[in-house]
C-alpha cells in the first residue's frame, strides 16, 4: 500500500515539475498585419521596387481601412504613385488620407503638390473659399506657397493659426510660417 502511494505520489509529482505548457495560441491580427505590410512597402521603397511597395500599401489599407493609421498608408501609397509620376492617382490617395486624419501638415502639402501636377491650383483654391471650414485655411495656404504667392500663404496660414489655436496641426503650421518667413527675407 505505502509503495502504490509513493508511486502515485511521483506520478503527480512529475507531472507538475515537468515543465509541460500549453502551446501559445496564434492570434490572427489584422491591425498587426497592416503594420507589417507598411513597413514591407516602406522597404521596397527604400530599394526602388515601387510595384510591389503599392501591392503592400494596398494590403495594408484592406486589412486595417478606418483608423488614423490607414491615413499614412494612404499618404505612402501617394507618395509611390507620385514618385512614379501619376499624380491622378496619388490624388485620390491624399484625399483619402485627409479624410482619414486632417491634423498633418505633410498630407497637405502633398496634395497640394498633386494639385501643382496636375494644373488644377486655381480651381482648388476657389473650392476652398467656397467651404468655410477652418481647415480649408491649411490647403489654401499651401497651394498659395506651391504657386509662389509666399505673402498670401503666410497671411492665410498664419488666419488659420490665429482661428484655431488649440488644434494639435497649429504648432506644425506655425513652425512652417516661421521657414516661410525665414527663406524669404
Amino acid at each position: 500500500m505505502k509503495k502504490t502511494i509513493v508511486i502515485f505520489a511521483l506520478i503527480l509529482l512529475s507531472i507538475y515539475t515537468s515543465g509541460y505548457k500549453k502551446p501559445d495560441v496564434y492570434k490572427i491580427d489584422a491591425v498587426r498585419n497592416a503594420y507589417i505590410h507598411n513597413n514591407k512597402g516602406l522597404n521596397y521603397l527604400k530599394d526602388n521596387l515601387y510595384y510591389p511597395a503599392i501591392q503592400e500599401f494596398k494590403i495594408a489599407i484592406s486589412l486595417n481601412p478606418n483608423t488614423q493609421a490607414t491615413a499614412i498608408y494612404y499618404n505612402n501609397l501617394g507618395e509611390t504613385y507620385m514618385k512614379l509620376g501619376y499624380p491622378d492617382l496619388a490624388v485620390d490617395c491624399f484625399e483619402k488620407a485627409l479624410l482619414q486624419y486632417s491634423l498633418n501638415l505633410k498630407y497637405y502639402q502633398n496634395l497640394a503638390d498633386c494639385y501643382v501636377a496636375l494644373n488644377i491650383t486655381e480651381q482648388k483654391l476657389q473650392e476652398t473659399r467656397l467651404n468655410p471650414n477652418a481647415l480649408n485655411l491649411i490647403m489654401r495656404g499651401i497651394i498659395y506657397e506651391k504657386t509662389g504667392n509666399i505673402n498670401k500663404a503666410i497671411t492665410t496660414l498664419d488666419e488659420f493659426t490665429y482661428i484655431e489655436p488649440d488644434l494639435l496641426i497649429t504648432p506644425a503650421v506655425k513652425l512652417h510660417i516661421k521657414n516661410l518667413v525665414q527663406e524669404n527675407l
